[in-house]
């Protein structure tokens, strides 16, 4: 039986580390392979030996990424609404979510492609690349751009299994997306010669290929369901509700976006050395970044579900579970890079003296998974809740104690100052998130009887 929020009816679940760990793992998996796209591009055009063409990749692929990136609400918006439809036993409005969150990505890619000349005009300005690597950023970006529609979707397709606790499908679309991209980058790129263009078409034709996967099994499990109608799809409430989280997760993402470009920015005063420094070290942080982020698709999904269900005693073993395994991971990672820290720098680089700025600077980018848990783990829970106006503000007040840090420390510590006020800033994020938890879950669970 369909059960709408608000009508008081407990629909209890059990949460185990089996289930949080079902979902955390998949998708850990899955954001590990997404470097390897970066790597199998980079290793195709390398060896064709044409460094304007290398050059031109990376440019190409940094303005892509930050574009797409911004549109990360679409995926984090579709996994809160469809995991409460989820916990609510409501099929009908796991569909509709479904169908609203596709026709919304479909829609801002195609925008994309007909921005998409403006969009590389602006870039090739931002950047500066002249001569042969502005040509080959031009062919990579116009060529990639024309899987926004595809992109997109597979990001609506991907918050919709992980609303349902699918973690395995959500690792199998995206083992599916990179390895048809390293695939093809390898054939179309080296073997036919095809340069930035064949690894450009090699993502494109990942990213559709992930779409098709994954419409095929989402649509085959509305099998025997009435598609909503066109005026519930297009209800003014829900399109206000779902336009509103998007906004706001929208904001939080140029603010996250924003405190590390000022990082990169400040990290450059100090010198070539100290900012190759600074970016072999931001690797660890990215690492830890992979399980975390996991974690925070299960706190995401259960958070989500627990609300949908108004089963208050999930949400808060959900919480639990979520923040021993974060926490718990977070604390070995720091001892691992303490240990291997310094090797992995030498792999990393073969400048002895970014291996020594880098060494010298380690232990606050060791410490960087313990200080960013509670973050990773408290975005989970508001994006799963779609409490998004309070993490929006919590995070424009995390910006300002990290602007206020960066004024105090920088000045006096120099680069220990930057690493102290990045750690200063990811606590924040946590810490007012959590300050505000407690009275939000009351309000919520308090409503929903």
């Amino acid at each position: 039986m369909d059960v709408q929020q608000g009508s008081g009816r407990v629909l209890p679940f059990d949460v185990t580390h089996r289930l949080v760990l079902s979902i955390a793992i998949p998708m850990t998996l899955g954001f590990m392979t997404t470097p390897l796209l970066g790597l199998a591009g980079t290793a195709v055009v390398g060896r064709l030996g044409q460094p304007d063409a290398l050059a031109g990749l990376a440019i190409g692929a940094v303005l892509f990424d930050l574009i797409f990136a911004s549109f990360n609400f679409l995926r984090a918006s579709t996994t809160g609404l469809t995991a409460q439809a989820y916990g609510r036993h409501d099929r009908h409005e796991q569909q509709a979510v479904f169908w609203r969150a596709l026709i919304s990505a479909v829609g801002c890619g195609i925008l994309l492609v007909l921005l998409s000349p403006l969009l590389l005009w602006l870039g090739i300005k931002l950047m500066g690349p002249q001569g042969g690597v502005a040509d080959a950023t031009r062919t990579y970006f116009s060529i990639r751009m024309l899987s926004g529609p595809a992109a997109l979707a597979n990001y609506a397709l991907l918050g919709f299994v992980l609303g349902r606790g699918q973690g395995r499908i959500g690792l199998l679309l995206q083992t599916v997306i990179n390895g048809v991209n390293i695939a093809l980058a390898i054939v179309l790129g080296l073997c036919l010669g095809w340069g930035v263009a064949g690894v450009a078409w090699g993502t494109l034709i990942g990213e559709a290929s992930g779409t098709l996967l994954g419409l095929t099994i989402v649509l085959r499990s509305f099998a025997g369901e009435a598609r909503p109608p066109r005026a519930e799809l297009l209800s003014r409430a829900k399109l206000t509700q779902l336009f509103a989280l998007n906004r706001d997760i929208l904001i939080r993402t140029f603010v996250l976006i924003g405190a590390f470009t000022l990082m990169t920015r400040i990290g450059n005063s100090f010198g070539a050395v100290m900012l190759a420094a600074n970016a072999v070290l931001m690797n660890f942080f990215l690492l830890s970044g992979y399980y975390l982020d996991g974690l925070a698709n299960a706190a995401e999904q259960i958070t989500g579900r627990s609300i949908g269900a108004n089963y208050r005693p999930a949400f808060e073993r959900g919480l639990k579970l979520t923040g021993l395994w974060s926490f718990g991971l977070a604390l070995a990672a720091a001892v691992f890079f303490f240990t291997v820290g310094p090797a992995l720098i030498r792999l990393l680089t073969t400048s002895e003296d970014v291996r020594v700025a880098a060494e010298t600077y380690l232990p606050w980018a060791a410490i960087t998974g313990l200080t960013g848990a509670l973050a990773f783990l408290m975005d989970g829970v508001f994006i799963g809740a779609t409490w998004s106006r309070e993490m929006r503000n919590r995070m424009l007040m995390s910006f300002g104690g990290y602007l206020v840090a960066l004024a105090v420390f920088v000045p006096t510590l120099g680069n220990h100052g930057l690493w102290m006020a990045m750690n200063a800033f990811l606590l924040f994020r946590g810490i007012f998130l959590a300050m505000g938890l407690k009275k939000r879950a009351d309000q919520t669970f308090r409503l929903a009887q």
